[in-house]
């Protein structure tokens, strides 16, 4: 039985493979401009008109023009050739334009909208999914439909027309001679087809196998330092090159099919015009037509035979594009599993910065048997600093995901300020929040655009104020340009205290009321800590703060300390209290303090 929901899940996949569907998903992005639309059609109306009128002129000249003693037909005739082509250059030219320009307003339309979905999309999604390959989806598959949303398109409704127009001009020229093409052409047709589902199928693997390749060299180049560090170079470069060497063979592979197809449609096609010429000269020779008449028709069925040469490759390139389409349209459809409400509830104002969690359970996605919190309750109170503390994997750093609303839990509630968080908005329920988290996300940007991360109006002398407050003022006026300093990817200009510091300052320009501090301190030397702990005491005044620490020294201050030990809450109290009720944080104090002693 299961077998049989596979078999039928691989037979809808072929069949979405084997049609230009997908490219349907296009449609609302080019209804967007119907003024460049008309205007393309009009173009390319009028081109395929112009083309159709040149054998009209060449039957007359040869039938009439030829006849006369002055050469004034001839010449006539010759002047409204070069009207015509006078026409089919301005049309063709503003048809190229049109569908250009809207092949590049598509592409740039989609690109912005899947990266803006992408930004929606939860931590869930990223943990199932690779980066790489998002990037991939948003730079090679977006260039695949370019070539369909622009060139392509054009070409195929360009064909399709000059195909049409020819065959029923042809027909008015000599039915019998028609009759031969329209036997002709299910010979020609049936095998495009056929092959296009081959290139549709092919051009699908091939983007994968890229996508794949791409994941792969991002992760390394991302982790350039571990790389080089443990001396990785070489195999991670000679997997790199089989990963592309891969997509080269997935790509040779779909070229074979497109060769194969532009072939096969080229050899039908040949024969088929020598055929209907055979059998037109013969009519010529008994006196059946006159040879103005069979160069008209050979001009027309040269006009078809072309349309459907080009329809062939056209074809194949839409085939291309459609596998593309569907792949971002998959994207597209993903369902952000957070969202906002369709209602949302206002949180109070002013803001107070309470947090309440009241029986919350959770497990992650990707680890559904192991629960990260089992039915834990607490409340903060507003201005209160409380101290995560546990050992690794307590679930710590899952409670500050669940009230940045990250992931939502199995069962209970969180609210903020009275108000269940999954009821409110998520702008305002982050809003109410920044963030310090250990491991800090720096950007290949000037230190000024970094602080402001998030805050995008503030304001030089403010950016100046919150860095003075994290200690990092003095650091960044002596960087070569200052706050106008330029940063590498990830921030590798910087040491760790220092990039810690820069994001301690972003948190405090957000100015608000509550404070997630996820190990903010650890990559500080002593100095600087003790220096950050002072700052933090100015900052945290009037703020509800949380801390989560390791170093126990850093949380002795706190209000109350919050034990958490397998997801769940163990112990809560102050550090003196705590220290001295032999639980697990007095065991965790003994250890930290008894080794810094003999330190």
């Amino acid at each position: 039985m299961k077998r049989r929901k596979n078999d039928s899940g691989d037979a809808e996949a072929a069949a979405k493979r084997r049609s230009l569907k997908p490219l349907m998903g296009l449609k609302p992005y080019v209804l967007r401009y119907p003024g460049v639309l008309a205007g393309a059609g009009i173009a390319l109306v009028v081109s395929a008109i112009a083309m159709l009128s040149v054998p009209l002129a060449v039957r007359r000249m040869i039938d009439h023009g030829f006849a006369g003693t002055d050469g004034t037909l001839i010449g006539q005739y010759f002047g409204m050739l070069i009207v015509i082509g006078l026409v089919l250059a301005l049309a063709s030219s503003s048809r190229f334009y049109f569908v250009n320009w809207l092949g590049e307003r598509v592409v740039s339309d989609l690109r912005g909208d899947v990266f803006a979905h992408l930004a929606r999309l939860g931590p869930a999604f990223f943990e199932r999914s690779h980066s790489g390959e998002m990037m991939s989806r948003l730079t090679a598959d977006t260039t695949q439909i370019k070539a369909a949303a622009g060139t392509a398109l054009s070409q195929l409704l360009r064909n399709a027309i000059m195909l049409i127009g020819a065959l029923a001009m042809m027909l008015v020229t000599s039915p019998t001679l028609s009759l031969l093409v329209l036997v002709a052409i299910p010979a020609i047709v049936l095998p495009l087809m056929a092959y296009g589902k081959l290139v549709r199928k092919k051009s699908r693997e091939a983007q994968d196998s890229l996508a794949g390749a791409s994941a792969y060299a991002a992760e390394n180049l991302s982790a350039v330092r571990t790389m080089q560090a443990f001396g990785h170079e070489g195999e991670v470069s000679r997997r790199y090159a089989g990963a592309v060497e891969d997509a080269f063979q997935a790509a040779r592979s779909r070229l074979v099919a497109r060769a194969g197809l532009t072939a096969v449609a080229i050899a039908l096609v040949t024969c088929s015009i020598v055929g209907v010429l055979w059998y037109g000269a013969s009519s010529v020779v008994s006196g059946e037509i006159s040879g103005g008449r069979l160069g008209q028709f050979v001009l027309y069925a040269v006009f078809a035979a072309g349309a459907l040469a080009e329809l062939s490759e056209v074809w194949g390139e839409m085939s291309q594009a459609a596998g593309a389409t569907e792949r971002l349209m998959e994207l597209l459809a993903v369902a952000p599993e957070i969202r906002s409400p369709e209602k949302p509830v206002a949180l109070p104002q002013p803001p107070l910065g309470e947090v309440e969690f009241e029986n919350v359970s959770f497990r992650y996605p990707s680890r559904p048997d192991d629960a990260a919190l089992d039915d834990v309750s607490f409340k903060i109170a507003a201005g209160e600093t409380v101290a995560l503390v546990g050992p690794s994997g307590a679930g710590k750093t899952t409670i500050f995901s669940l009230i940045l609303r990250f992931f939502d839990p199995a069962s209970g509630s969180i609210k903020i300020d009275g108000v269940d968080i999954r009821r409110a908005s998520l702008e305002d329920v982050r809003g109410r929040m920044a963030l310090v988290p250990q491991d800090v996300a720096l950007f290949a940007d000037t230190v000024l655009e970094n602080i402001r991360y998030g805050t995008p109006g503030a304001s030089l002398k403010d950016v100046e104020a919150a860095a003075a407050a994290a200690h990092a003022d003095t650091f960044i006026r002596a960087l070569p340009e200052g706050y106008k300093t330029q940063l590498g990817e990830r921030g590798v200009t910087l040491s760790g205290g220092q990039r810690q510091r820069i994001a301690l300052a972003r948190a405090l320009l957000r100015n608000a009321p509550i404070l997630l501090l996820d190990e903010a301190t650890s990559a500080l030397d002593a100095e600087s800590e003790q220096d950050v702990q002072k700052a933090l005491v100015g900052v945290m005044a009037g703020r509800t703060t949380l801390v989560i620490a390791h170093r126990l020294a850093t949380v002795k201050q706190a209000d109350r300390i919050i034990v958490i030990e397998n997801g769940r809450v163990v112990e809560v109290g102050d550090h003196r209290t705590l220290s001295q009720a032999g639980g697990l944080y007095g065991r965790l104090a003994d250890l930290q303090f008894g080794l810094e002693a003999a330190e």
